[in-house]
């Protein structure tokens, strides 16, 4: 065996064909027909879609997936690989990016009618009554070549803010948490659908054998207010090797990745080289590709024992990078640590990395809740930025900072000169991007001066994913998967590229 731990193994091991049952009348007809529809398919279309007799297509390994999989990229791709940081809970836009000066003088009256115009509210703010205009109490001041305003919450970003394309005009349909954030990584509100993640994987592949293609990362300093489910990351109806995978901080990076307690290295080989016959056994019998999914599973975690505990280990990071990210990049599990753990997984060719980062949804003490969020999060930010220019990876890389929906101009519950909160508000919200395809120190959209409504160039999270699939080269309307009859996407029936903040 290589150093690598190339599989499949091949040692003398039982034999273990008295195993499976004899050939049925039903699984007999069932394997037979796949051949001959196979072959009356082929004479109908004069063999163009059946390749050469040594690949055997069946209606359960997908021809057409496989044909759609070998036309991408559709297009010349800007972007190689994806940070995607999610401000999970709903960061408020008009605390962070979304300037509104205009509010000063009203606060504490009632939202016009004209503004809210009949849209729906959450059952926190339904039956509130007034609904009091709640103005920020920070400051903001214009940064960069072009005098782009930012909050004095977030210092760091703005010292990044010429290479960020700030999107002020996103909106959604969801108006409450798991909904909300289910639509945006899966494209739609109810559970099932695979992760943005997942449809990259599966689209694109992989450039790196020993780790897989999606990870994720979740902070542990941050406030455990909205549970974040697997599913976020999960890969739906697709092959389970296309879902994400979940990196902790501690001994145990991955779960159930290393030996057991009393096993060493070749009882694990051992075992894994009886899990590969039987499943071969069990795929060659029922032609499943699920048991191709398995083994390939198998096969990655066999190699993940050895790269993982190397690319989790920060050890080595210069003093420099610790005082870039700020100090709580030496506690493993904080946002800081693990922006520098995505940078380290991009330089192993890693292809979509998402950060999820709790604690934003604020119905009551946002501008404490709000500096506490931003101080442990800023720094980290921009120095991801600045660490990925400085080595020259930025310019292949998207990266993506934002939340499921934006708050409400209106405070829920009391207000006061100093405090206050703010509802879930689906109608308008700011998220950025940074690096690959995307115009720098640029921003797209307007809100009208309550920050309620788009008055200008509305970005659906539709046209978000969509542009995100752009930018990795792939047309979001031809990358589809047939699933009980019918082929889904990412986007399902919408979604339209934001060519406007394209470079």
């Amino acid at each position: 065996m290589s150093e690598h731990h190339d599989i499949p193994f091949r040692l003398n091991l039982p034999d273990f064909d008295s195993i499976h049952d004899k050939m049925d009348r039903r699984r007999f007809l069932t394997k037979t027909s796949f051949g001959l529809g196979t072959m009356a398919l082929g004479s109908l279309l004069g063999n163009s879609c059946v390749q050469n007799s040594s690949k055997i297509i069946t209606p359960s390994s997908g021809d057409l997936e496989s044909d759609i999989l070998k036309a991408i990229p559709h297009l010349a791709p800007k972007a190689k690989r994806v940070v995607y940081l999610f401000m999970s809970g709903g960061p408020s836009q008009i605390e962070t990016f979304d300037y509104k000066p205009s509010l000063t003088n009203m606060m504490g009256q009632g939202l016009p009618d004209s503004v809210r115009n009949g849209q729906r509210l959450t059952g926190m703010s339904a039956n509130q009554g007034i609904l009091p205009v709640a103005p920020s109490i920070f400051k903001f001041n214009q940064h960069g070549g072009n005098k782009t305003w930012v909050s004095e919450l977030l210092p760091h970003t703005a010292s990044v803010v010429d290479d960020l394309c700030i999107v002020k005009s996103i909106y959604t349909e969801a108006i409450n948490h798991d909904p909300a954030i289910t639509f945006f990584q899966t494209g739609n509100q109810l559970p099932g659908r695979p992760s943005i993640g997942s449809w990259i994987s599966y689209g694109l592949g992989s450039d790196n054998d020993n780790l897989p293609t999606f990870i994720v990362l979740v902070s542990k300093n941050a406030p455990q207010d909205q549970p974040l489910y697997a599913r976020l990351w999960g890969n739906g109806f697709l092959p389970t090797k296309y879902q994400g995978v979940q990196f902790r901080s501690g001994k145990d990076p991955v779960l159930y990745l290393n030996n057991p307690d009393g096993y060493d290295g070749e009882d694990r080989k051992e075992m894994l080289e009886y899990l590969y016959k039987l499943n071969e056994q069990q795929n060659s019998a029922y032609s499943d590709p699920e048991m191709s999914a398995r083994i390939s599973q198998y096969e990655m975690a066999y190699r993940m024992q050895s790269s993982v505990p190397e690319v989790m280990d920060l050890s080595k990071e210069p003093r420099q990078i610790f005082e870039l990210y700020g100090k709580d990049s030496k506690e493993p599990g904080t946002f800081a640590a693990n922006c520098i753990l995505a940078r380290k997984l991009l330089e192993k060719d890693v292809k979509f990395v998402q950060l999820y980062h709790q604690g934003w949804d604020m119905h009551g003490g946002l501008p404490s809740a709000i500096k506490k969020q931003c101080k442990d999060t800023d720094q980290a930010t921009a120095a991801f930025i600045t660490d990925l220019k400085r080595r020259g990876l930025l310019e292949d890389t998207l990266v993506v900072w934002g939340g499921e929906f934006g708050r409400t101009v209106y405070s829920q519950g009391k207000l006061t000169a100093t405090d206050y909160g703010r509802d879930h508000h689906p109608r308008c919200f700011t998220m950025w991007m940074a690096g690959a395809g995307v115009k720098a120190g640029f921003s797209y959209g307007e809100t009208d001066d309550f920050s309620y409504n788009i008055i200008k160039d509305p970005v659906h999270v539709h046209d978000f994913q969509a542009t995100l699939l752009h930018l990795m080269g792939i047309d979001h309307e031809r990358l589809t998967y047939k699933f009980q009859g019918r082929r889904f996407r990412l986007t399902d029936v919408e979604g339209k590229v934001v060519k406007n903040i394209l470079s």
